[in-house]
């Protein structure tokens, strides 16, 4: 089974380190925080122009200065190397496919990614930054199941009939996720994935 995986928020904890550095800066250039109750509202990515009303430019320079940090400082979610083996072993192939931004002065991300998931013996089959369009990976990969922290790529997911767990997160916990079925740790998602193998493959 073809797996794809998102990284932030999915399999690493990546918004209190972007918030928290997001604040920092806030307070530099503008001597204020707007840490804010719209965190859990927010569907998407967009969240530091939708809590900080920055421009493109101002998002850049965050990027710039603290890009680095946030990546190197992200940890695991509980399971996630154990399970992510096990996955492995299994004969499934493990496709990260991640907005990751590549290209920020000073920040190597794929090392910095790399680096993570070999320091934790985490195999896979390849890993695609700069995926704004998950989908048109997904479908390039023959994608079977899609695990993601957002909310709207994973409705995009199901629409097109590939099997999708919405990791749940700070950043969605009080959307309405509607058919979309929601995930709480990995051990869960391991089991998710072993039922709907028995499934598919019962249903031929």
């Amino acid at each position: 089974m073809n797996i794809g995986i998102d990284i932030d928020d999915t399999i690493v904890v990546t918004t209190k380190q972007m918030l928290k550095y997001a604040d920092t800066y806030n307070n530099e250039m503008f001597g204020s925080s707007k840490l804010a109750s719209k965190v859990g509202k927010l569907k998407d990515r967009y969240y530091l122009k939708s809590i900080y009303g920055w421009n493109d430019k101002i998002k850049n320079d965050f990027f710039e200065k603290y890009y680095k940090n946030i990546l190197e400082e992200c940890v695991f979610l509980d399971y996630v190397p154990e399970v992510l083996k096990k996955l492995k072993e299994e004969g499934n192939k493990l496709y990260f496919i991640s907005a990751r931004i590549t290209g920020i002065k000073n920040c190597d991300t794929y090392s910095i990614t790399k680096n993570m998931l070999e320091s934790n013996n985490i195999e896979y089959d390849k890993i695609i930054f700069d995926a704004y369009d998950k989908l048109k990976y997904a479908k390039a990969n023959k994608i079977d199941v899609f695990i993601d922290d957002i909310y709207d790529i994973c409705k995009i997911m199901y629409q097109n009939r590939i099997k999708t767990f919405l990791m749940t997160s700070t950043m969605n916990e009080n959307i309405d996720t509607r058919n979309i079925e929601r995930v709480y740790d990995w051990n869960e998602v391991y089991k998710k994935i072993n039922e709907y193998k028995k499934e598919a493959k019962m249903n031929g």
